[in-house]
């Protein structure tokens, strides 16, 4: 009788846990070809994505599309960077990704394959407007994620080369076993659960205007659910996973101030690279998490442009020496 008990407690608690799994809205069925329009990227199953487009000045000699991060928007990861860019004839596009700002079904994670596939046709769609034109992908902290699982899917980004921007490479073996245990314990347990998505202590960048303006944003994440941080540590999985097979030209940015991707798996990240001479490191020691938002952003606006103009010239801020100089510290 006993044992009886114990199995239907089991199965029970079997059912339980079954109806609190970690929810995900991919994309549905095809019905559509993509597209491209002024302030949309339609996808193939008709989601449109919100797309903030910042036209070069002058003739435009090279395109970026931006990727932004987790429970941020294209507006607000890129708006004050895409300036330095667009002042030097480099057009900026970015969109808000599945299930953040104004995309659908915002505050539910949409899937790694969904984010890649995305990714892929928007700078497809880009590429077929504007032939001839170099265009690079770059992605902050979850769009550096999503760019890395990209440049290494079986139908990458048409794109010179990848800028990847305190990219997320933060997956299960860089936590603890106790970390791991308890995201996956919550995620099957209270995925609805809502957190805050920040922490006090510190600042992901030193411009405190930045600051506000995502404070002020209504579609940034304040509060983030337990699955869709549960999801974003997948994706985080999957770029580490990708980044041995990258074969796309890639500049890695990152800050000593960074406190919410740390430095182990970045170094990583960078010692996994396969090509060297094609794959470059840049550190900046009073550099945060959002680089691009801070008050040196355009010295690192710069850094960028000059590898886009040549990836095999020194960067003029020095960056790509301090890397080398960090890199060799841990070894």
């Amino acid at each position: 009788m006993r044992s009886a008990r114990l199995v239907l407690s089991l199965g029970l608690l079997t059912v339980l846990l079954a109806g609190c799994a970690p929810r995900m809205i991919g994309p549905g069925p095809a019905i559509m070809p993509p597209s491209m329009a002024a302030e949309t990227f339609t996808m193939p199953d008709g989601a449109a994505l919100p797309l903030r487009a910042w036209p070069a000045q002058g003739a435009p000699r090279a395109i970026i599309l931006g990727l932004h991060g987790f429970g941020d928007t294209a507006n607000n990861a890129f708006a004050r960077a895409s300036q330095a860019f667009t002042a030097a004839g480099v057009a900026f596009y970015a969109y808000d990704q599945r299930g953040f700002g104004g995309a659908p079904h915002r505050g539910v994670w949409p899937g790694v394959e969904a984010l890649v596939q995305d990714a892929t046709r928007a700078a497809r769609l880009i590429r077929e407007r504007n032939p001839g034109l170099p265009l690079y992908l770059m992605g902050e902290s979850m769009g550096g994620a999503v760019a890395l699982a990209a440049a290494a899917s079986a139908d990458p980004p048409p794109v010179e080369g990848i800028i990847l921007v305190a990219p997320a490479v933060e997956g299960r073996a860089s936590m603890s076993w106790l970390s791991r245990g308890l995201l996956d314990f919550a995620a099957h347990t209270v995925p609805l659960l809502e957190i805050r998505n920040s922490a006090p202590g510190f600042s992901p960048t030193d411009d405190e205007e930045a600051m506000r303006g995502w404070g002020r944003d209504p579609l940034t994440y304040k509060e983030v659910r337990v699955d869709a941080v549960f999801g974003l540590v997948g994706l985080m999985d999957a770029a580490v996973a990708a980044a041995p097979h990258v074969r796309s030209r890639l500049l890695v940015l990152y800050g000593a101030e960074d406190r919410i991707i740390d430095p182990g798996p970045v170094r990583a990240l960078l010692r996994a690279l396969p090509d060297p001479a094609a794959q470059r490191g840049a550190y900046y020691p009073k550099g945060y998490h959002m680089l691009l938002r801070d008050r040196n952003r355009a010295s690192v606006a710069q850094d960028v442009l000059a590898w886009m103009a040549d990836p095999a010239a020194a960067l003029p801020s020095g960056a790509d020496r301090a890397a080398q100089a960090w890199l060799a510290q841990a070894q």
